[in-house]
């Protein structure tokens, strides 16, 4: 009992944190799905986006309430630091899937181009037109027009020009 009366206010300031914390989910949360619905994503990609987010919330609420309770803030350092160290040498070993995922990303958020529509990806050596069927975390699937399904990484479809098929355009906007 003395325990929780030497530290009421740690306690306070973690259950705040917490309740906190589940308020940011809920409405990180529904954004997500919100903006998910209004352009159709797939439910897979809906959730993974949900997934990463929480993750981040979570580590940044951790972090607060170890400062809360005084944790040494050199040993947190010291920790984090070697394990950002480790984690940034694996990922620098593969680099690739990082850029794939972080290119997902920003043709989930910002690309004018979503599943269905019919493009074509301008490359001096390789024109591919065709539909896009799906866009998962790594790769984009195009369906051409002889019914071949080719998948091209995201990070290289984010760094070719791409044409949307104008006559699509015109029967989405009917």
């Amino acid at each position: 009992m003395t325990y929780i009366i030497d530290h009421k206010e740690q306690i306070i300031e973690s259950l705040i944190l917490v309740l906190l914390y589940f308020v940011l989910r809920l409405v990180s949360n529904k954004i997500i799905n919100s903006v998910g619905l209004k352009f159709a994503y797939p439910r897979v990609r809906v959730q993974m986006l949900s997934k990463i987010i929480n993750s981040i919330l979570f580590y940044i609420t951790a972090g607060i309430v170890l400062f809360i309770w005084g944790v040494d803030q050199n040993k947190i350092v010291y920790y984090t630091t070697s394990l950002l160290a480790i984690i940034g040498i694996a990922f620098f070993a593969q680099w690739s899937i990082i850029s794939n995922i972080t290119s997902t990303i920003i043709v989930y958020f910002s690309h004018p181009v979503k599943v269905g529509d019919t493009i074509s990806v301008l490359d001096k050596d390789y024109h591919i037109s065709g539909r896009i069927m799906d866009i998962s975390i790594f790769f984009l699937t195009i369906k051409t027009i002889d019914g071949e399904e080719i998948t091209m990484p995201s990070n290289i479809f984010m760094q070719k020009m791409i044409k949307k098929d104008r006559t699509a355009i015109n029967k989405g906007d009917k």
